[in-house]
Formats: structure tokens, C-alpha cells, sequence
């Protein structure tokens, strides 16, 4: 992964961070080398304590056999704020987030709240994930020209390590005849040419259900998604199927805007 050198991962000593850094453990096994940032968020308003402080350390102790390269430290702050602005500050090429998801259709979690207003690409681990694999790699397109196909280079640099096949997937709600944007396509070609993929058109009238459909029924390890190729106005606010995505996923969600 050339261009994954640097992960941030923030971490509240749950069993959902510590799934994160299961992940990560896998994803950097053939990159020993990339550098990994565990970040503490303090909300309180009290100083930090020393508990806090010792906590962390016995942490990234208790993680340095299978991710060697780390630093740790805690911040004070809005979560999501603080995680932008660390990320801005350290240069981090990618955030690793656990998350246990919500089944409400309406709320907003911390991480899908993330993933909307990062400026570079989120991975979401889900809650209960179970072992490490990345064969199957869906690339979820709206039938909106991609704005900013910088994350691409993203995706490419996961499937190539893993060798991993990407389905270029794009739910057919009307039944018509399906195609991919000529724009959308040349980026495609440019970005994955050194990649085994292929287009898949299945019907569904709900793009979230078929989105998900396709993930059982084809054993996808990881979907990624660019937002705003999902909404006719660029506002990463405005991304209800990728706060939908991101809140039910059962597989780890890449957003790449």
C-alpha cells in the first residue's frame, strides 16, 4: 500500500476499537512499516488524567506485536472536530474507525457524521466483524459523474495488495438497460487498469437493499462508496445513503470522496 503510510485510529477502550485494530493488524501485515496514530478523545471538561494517560500506553503496548509502527496520544475536544484536525495535523493518509451502527433510521452516529465531513478516506470497521479478508471489493456508483476521483488511488492500493477483485456495482432501479457514464468509465479504466474488476447492474428499486443484496449473495469483504457521486448537489451533508451505508454495514465501508 504506496500511498497508505500513515492510519489514524481513534480509540475509547471499547471492544469496537479494539475490532479496528484487529483490522488494521491484518491490513498492514505486508506493510510493517506504515505508521499508525491511536488518538484518545477527552469530552470531559475536567483535565486529562493520569488514568487516561496510562491507559492509552498499556494499549498501544498491548497491540505492538501486530502493529509495531505507533504513536499514541489524547485530545480534548468534539470528537469529530478533533479527529479532522488531528488527521489535518499529522497528515494521516486514511481514519480507522470501529462503529456498532444504529438501526434508526434518522440518527446520526459520530462516524457517520465522520465520514461526511473528513477530507480524506474513512474506513469503518463494523461491530462483530469476525476475521480478516479482502478478496471481494465493491465500488458502489451512483449514476452521477465522480467529482474528485483522487480516492480512487485509494482503492486501487488496497485491492492491488490484496489482489483483490473489484465489482463496479450500480443498483438498476428503473430496469432499464444499465451502462456506466463515458466520464465515469475512463476513470474507472485509469485508476484500476492493473486491477481484475467488472461492472454488475442488479435490480432493485431500494439502492441501500440492493446494495446490500449484492454483498451477501457475492461474499464482499469491503464496500466502497464516493458520496457525492450518490447526490446531484456536491454538500457531503446532504449523503443520507452514505449515513444509511455506514450505520448498517455488516462488511468494512471505504468512502473515498
Amino acid at each position: 500500500m504506496n500511498n497508505i503510510r500513515k492510519i489514524l485510529v481513534p480509540v475509547d477502550f471499547s471492544e469496537i476499537s479494539d475490532n479496528a485494530l484487529r483490522y488494521i493488524s491484518g491490513l498492514i501485515k505486508e506493510s510493517p512499516k506504515t505508521e499508525v496514530l491511536l488518538l484518545h478523545i477527552d469530552t470531559n471538561e475536567e483535565d486529562i488524567s493520569e488514568s487516561e494517560q496510562q491507559k492509552l500506553a498499556q494499549l498501544a503496548q498491548a497491540w505492538s506485536h501486530s502493529i509495531p509502527s505507533s504513536q499514541y496520544w489524547i485530545e480534548k475536544g468534539n470528537v469529530v472536530d478533533t479527529i479532522m484536525k488531528v488527521q489535518a495535523e499529522q497528515r494521516a493518509d486514511i481514519i480507522v474507525m470501529g462503529t456498532h451502527g444504529s438501526q434508526e433510521v434518522d440518527k446520526e452516529t459520530i462516524t457517520s457524521q465522520l465520514v461526511l465531513e473528513a477530507d480524506c478516506p474513512v474506513l469503518v470497521i463494523p461491530e462483530n466483524l469476525q476475521g480478516f479478508n479482502i478478496r471481494n471489493i465493491a465500488l458502489a456508483l451512483g449514476e452521477n459523474s465522480i467529482d474528485n476521483s483522487g480516492g480512487l488511488q485509494t482503492l486501487h492500493d488496497i485491492a492491488r495488495a490484496f489482489n483483490a477483485t473489484v465489482h463496479i456495482l450500480t443498483v438498476n432501479r428503473n430496469g432499464g438497460t444499465p451502462s456506466v457514464r463515458q466520464e465515469n468509465q475512463e476513470l474507472l479504466e485509469y485508476y484500476l487498469e492493473s486491477l481484475l474488476y467488472f461492472h454488475a447492474f442488479p435490480r432493485n428499486t431500494d439502492i441501500e437493499a440492493g446494495i446490500s443484496d449484492y454483498i451477501k449473495e457475492q461474499d464482499i469483504d469491503m464496500l466502497a462508496i464516493l458520496p457525492r457521486n450518490h447526490t446531484r448537489s456536491t454538500t457531503p451533508s446532504e449523503g443520507r445513503l452514505t449515513k444509511l451505508l455506514t450505520m448498517h454495514t455488516k462488511v468494512p465501508l471505504l468512502t473515498i470522496d
